[in-house]
C-alpha cells in the first residue's frame, strides 16, 4: 500500500501544481504599469477562418518601459490583429504601422488598479478550489483504501496518509497566497 500512496502523492503534486501554473499564466495576463509580453498572451485573433492565439500569428517584444511591439507575419492580417487587441477589454489603444503593431500602455487609473486586484482575487480563490477539489479526491482515496477489506491500510496509515495529503493542500494554498499577495503589491505599485 505504501507504493500505492507514492504514486498517489506524485498525481497530486503534479495536480496541485497544475492549478499553481495555470494561476502563473492568469497573473502574467494581469496588466500592470510595466509592459510584459505576457500581457497579451491571452489575446486570440479571427484569422485564416479560424481563431488563434496572438502569439501564433505575431511577435510580441517589449519596445519600452510602457510599449509594446506587435510584429504580424502576414501583412493581411494586421487589421484583425489590431482589432483584437482593441477588443480584448484590456483597454488598449494598438496603433499599425505597416506589418508592426505598436500598443502603449495607458498609465492605470486607481479604479482600474482595484478592478485588477479584485480579478487576481477571483483567479487565486479558482485555483484554491481546484487544490482543494484535488485534496477532497486524495482523501476520498485514502478512506477507500481503509474501508477496502483486500487492502493492508490500518487506520493509523490512513491518518498518516490524511495528515500528508492536508499537509501538502496547506503549502499549495500558502504558495497562492504568497502569489496573490506579490501580485497586489505589483498592481497597487506600478
Amino acid at each position: 500500500m505504501p507504493a500505492d500512496f507514492a504514486a498517489l502523492k506524485r498525481d497530486l503534486q503534479r495536480r496541485m501544481d497544475g492549478a499553481m501554473e495555470t494561476l502563473r499564466k492568469e497573473f502574467a495576463g494581469l496588466r500592470t504599469g510595466r509592459a510584459s509580453p505576457a500581457l497579451l498572451e491571452p489575446i486570440r485573433v479571427e484569422a485564416y477562418g479560424t481563431n488563434q492565439p496572438l502569439n501564433q500569428v505575431a511577435n510580441i517584444s517589449v519596445a519600452g518601459p510602457g510599449l509594446l511591439s506587435v510584429q504580424v507575419f502576414d501583412r493581411s492580417i494586421t487589421k484583425q490583429v489590431e482589432v483584437a487587441i482593441r477588443d480584448s477589454g484590456l483597454g488598449l489603444n494598438p496603433m499599425a504601422e505597416g506589418q508592426v503593431i505598436r500598443v502603449p500602455l495607458p498609465p492605470l487609473t486607481q479604479e482600474r488598479r482595484n478592478d485588477l486586484v479584485k480579478t487576481a482575487s477571483k483567479y487565486a480563490e479558482a485555483a484554491k478550489v481546484a487544490v482543494r477539489a484535488v485534496r477532497r479526491d486524495g482523501m476520498e482515496t485514502v478512506k477507500g483504501w481503509e474501508k477496502d477489506k483486500k487492502s493492508e491500510a490500518s487506520q493509523d496509515d490512513v491518518k498518516r496518509w490524511s495528515d500528508e495529503v492536508q499537509k501538502m493542500t496547506d503549502a499549495q494554498i500558502k504558495q497562492i497566497d504568497t502569489a496573490l499577495a506579490e501580485k497586489d503589491k505589483d498592481i497597487r505599485t506600478s
